[in-house]
């Protein structure tokens, strides 16, 4: 086992090679961080586990037509770290590549689109998109 939590998240990681697992860099994948490594620091599982089901309580309130949430998974920001374009023409990227969040992939009834929700302990993220992350829209971006 490669992570200090006991999640399997570092042993099912494809990037694992240029990290090298939790236990190697005690928590701080890529130089980042990783939410649930931060939770078990400061209050054991327990703790994490408190967060996880706050953010899916969290997130079913938020009212968005057709978002369900019923789990949340460790996420890499590399994977989920979108660029969404502005109003004004600008993009822009809200999360960090080199965290580890919580997170999930929502498939929308009725639609070739997808809601992505990825959260930590400060923010909160709704995004839609189509097949592989195309189109990314910013749906509710918001601090905790």
């Amino acid at each position: 086992m490669l992570s200090n939590c006991g999640l399997d998240c570092c042993d099912e990681c494809s990037r694992r090679e240029e990290c090298g697992g939790c236990k190697k860099v005690d928590g701080h994948p890529f130089g980042g961080s990783c939410i649930a490594a931060e939770c078990i620091k400061r209050g054991g599982i327990e703790e994490f586990m408190r967060l996880k089901n706050a953010l899916i309580s969290e997130f079913n309130a938020l009212g968005i037509e057709g978002l369900e949430v019923s789990d949340l998974s460790l996420l890499n920001g590399y994977f989920v770290n979108f660029e969404y374009q502005l109003a004004n023409g600008q993009s822009v990227k809200l999360l960090k590549d080199n965290y580890v969040y919580l997170g999930n992939q929502i498939e929308r009834f009725g639609s070739d689109r997808c809601y992505g929700i990825v959260a930590d302990d400060t923010n909160m993220l709704v995004c839609e998109y189509g097949c592989n992350g195309k189109d990314p829209e910013i749906v509710m971006y918001k601090r905790r």
